[in-house]
């Protein structure tokens, strides 16, 4: 480098003062390339003309809107990304909630409570069978006698429970419920 250009280069702090910002913008405008350091020792310094000109048609560029920084875009692609997963995760939500309501698919609590239900039956019929056969089975004859009356009764809770079927209309219920729709399926019965 020529003595004449050494005699332009300025220190951080000479640019700071001149643009009116601090030494740490300085910096950082010298790593997003919009003005140019040369390394002398372990402190940057600029040439001063350069600087100035580059740092106007920054200043100029931004000003008329031409300056497009890699974070301002990168901010704008990750809110249209954002924006684009949520209305995703909208558009999924509202497919599963109309297979919900078209009874094509059932919430897991919704699964659970009627099975909940099914067993109490169950286990109801089940704790009632000594009550009703403790008299028939007491007068038996033989243990054969009672083997067949246990037998007969536990075949008829069996076949009562074979009897079972997905009702529909019972988790369509409790859709109506939870969305809070239960008024219009009685003002509808109504009518």
């Amino acid at each position: 480098m020529s003595d004449a250009s050494k005699q332009n280069l300025v220190y951080s702090k000479t640019i700071a003062l001149l643009f009116g910002v601090s030494i740490r913008r300085v910096q950082q405008l010298a790593q997003e390339g919009i003005i140019s350091a040369v390394k002398e020792g372990n402190a940057n310094r600029y040439d001063l003309l350069p600087t100035i000109q580059r740092y106007i048609k920054y200043l100029t560029d931004k000003a008329n809107g031409r300056e497009e920084s890699r974070k301002d875009s990168e901010t704008e692609s990750k809110k249209l990304e954002a924006e684009a997963d949520l209305k995703r995760s909208k558009a999924d939500m509202a497919a599963l909630q109309m297979k919900e309501l078209e009874g094509e698919m059932h919430r897991s609590e919704d699964v659970e409570a009627v099975m909940t239900d099914l067993v109490y039956t169950i286990r109801s019929m089940l704790t009632a069978l000594p009550g009703r056969l403790a008299v028939d089975v007491a007068s038996a004859a033989t243990p054969a006698e009672a083997s067949e009356i246990i037998r007969t009764e536990v075949y008829k809770i069996l076949e009562e429970l074979a009897g079972y079927k997905y009702d529909p209309e019972e988790y369509a219920r409790r859709v109506r419920e939870r969305e809070g729709w239960r008024d219009l399926a009685n003002d509808e019965d109504d009518e």
